[in-house]
């Protein structure tokens, strides 16, 4: 299960025996749940087919293109447009061929693609458009993918309308350093933030009395993004172990961020030309699976601000920080879809945010639960038997991210099929992992996307 076996002590020289005895761990205990999941999946099948889905009928039906296909976020907004009577396409790399999500009841077609950057990406998504006769792409896109779905955007727009930032606007958003900047021209506030190319220049940052930084990767980094070591470290000896053990170059540029305290928040918006048309915004923290809204009024005004001045289309996210005493500082913002999307799944307005002009911006209904996915709680819940309580609260109050009555396979099959499947895998080639992730449909691994 998703976190029960994760080692984050795990350094690349694990023996390989180790790594088999964890992959064969988690294919154990995804065996033991599978009756559970079975009997859920078939509990809801019945609540299903008593309940008649309800599906609206546009004046113009369209095609959606949607990428992204073993994520959860992929899932939801596939299921988004397939309620409000829409036809989905969708779309993954060949290596999740197995995908849950393929067999879900919203989707029509399911196609693999190369990975993003691979010579032939762009040429393979025209392809399927074209097949399609797709109206609409919407990327629900890796880190990796956001530059490379930027560049499909100008391959594709002769074909179909690219619910994506254009290429220059990616590559702002996507390098910390350049949002930043943005940011603070526009007289929006930022942390102190400096790009860094060597790790000297860590060990020789001339840190102002009382306050800390964090480094980060640019580029995208699935085990070292959750490390917040504050720097300077209490001696110099110890900074300088810190920075040199950092992958620092010209070519894989880092920032040195100044660490703020306070409430950490994640947003994610789908905004046209400037214009946001769905919003939500809820608490944030490094590995995060369960996504609540929470009005926050400056929040919302500090996204404004910022999108209707770069003028972009697309879906963005940000990460703010409040500090006690109220003041808002963005610390990035990732050209791509949050996950938090998921807690639209019983907004009838979704579609409309995405694929229409002009609409009034739409919001999680008041009566959504937060979301959350059962395998995750399951896996706390065996680590940290104590934590019954909260994650009984969590699993009562809320509502699992990836099960529908109406359409409950995707449910069923992601841990028993895609993610299964990727174990498998991983066992055949003795492939170390950090973390399964239920949320993304993939094994975290060192150097992954």
């Amino acid at each position: 299960m998703t976190r029960l076996l994760e080692d984050t002590r795990a350094r690349p020289t694990a023996p390989a025996a180790r790594a088999t005895a964890r992959t064969l761990g988690a294919l154990a205990l995804l065996t033991a749940a599978l009756p559970v999941d079975l009997l859920v999946t078939g509990a809801a099948a019945l609540v299903g087919a008593v309940r008649r889905e309800r599906r609206e009928t546009p004046e113009r039906p369209l095609t959606v293109l949607v990428s992204g296909g073993k994520m959860t976020k992929a899932l939801a907004l596939a299921r988004a447009f397939h309620k409000a009577g829409h036809r989905v396409v969708l779309v993954e790399q060949a290596r999740y061929r197995f995908g849950a999500h393929r067999f879900s009841r919203a989707v029509a077609a399911f196609h693999t693609v190369p990975a993003p950057d691979a010579p032939d990406y762009v040429e393979r998504l025209v392809e399927i458009a074209e097949a399609e006769g797709a109206d609409v792409y919407v990327p629900v896109c890796s880190p990796l993918a956001s530059r490379f779905d930027a560049e499909a955007r100008r391959a594709l727009e002769p074909f179909c309308e690219v619910v994506h930032p254009d290429a220059e606007t990616v590559a702002m958003l996507d390098d910390k350093h350049r949002f930043a900047e943005t940011a603070a021209g526009l007289g929006l506030s930022v942390p102190d933030t400096h790009r860094i190319t060597d790790p000297r220049q860590i060990v020789d940052f001339a840190c102002p009395p009382g306050r800390h930084y964090v480094a980060k990767s640019i580029a995208y980094d699935p085990v070292r993004r959750m490390d917040l070591t504050r720097l300077p470290r209490p001696t110099r000896e110890e900074t300088e172990r810190f920075a040199w053990s950092l992958p620092i170059s010209e070519d894989t540029p880092w920032i040195l961020q100044e660490y703020v305290e306070g409430t950490e928040y994640c947003t994610h918006s789908t905004v046209r030309d400037g214009r946001v048309q769905l919003h939500c915004c809820c608490p944030s923290s490094g590995f995060q699976l369960n996504y609540a809204m929470v009005e926050h009024p400056a929040i919302e005004e500090w996204v404004r601000r910022f999108v209707g001045a770069i003028g972009a289309t697309g879906q963005l996210s940000f990460d703010l920080m409040e500090t006690p005493d109220g003041r808002l500082y963005a610390l990035e913002c990732n050209p791509r879809t949050h996950s938090a999307i998921t807690m639209f799944y019983d907004h009838p307005g979704v579609a409309a945010a995405y694929l229409d002009a002009d609409v009034p911006t739409v919001l999680p209904t008041a009566r959504s639960r937060p979301t959350y996915w059962l395998h995750h709680e399951l896996a706390l819940l065996v680590r940290h038997p104590t934590t019954v309580v909260e994650r009984a609260r969590i699993v009562w109050r809320g509502k699992e991210a990836l099960l529908e009555a109406w359409d409950p396979l995707p449910f069923l099959l992601l841990p028993h099929l895609q993610i299964t499947t990727l174990l498998l895998g991983a066992l055949r080639r003795g492939r170390r992992w950090v973390k399964i992730d239920f949320n993304i449909g993939k094994l975290v691994e060192p150097a992954g996307d």
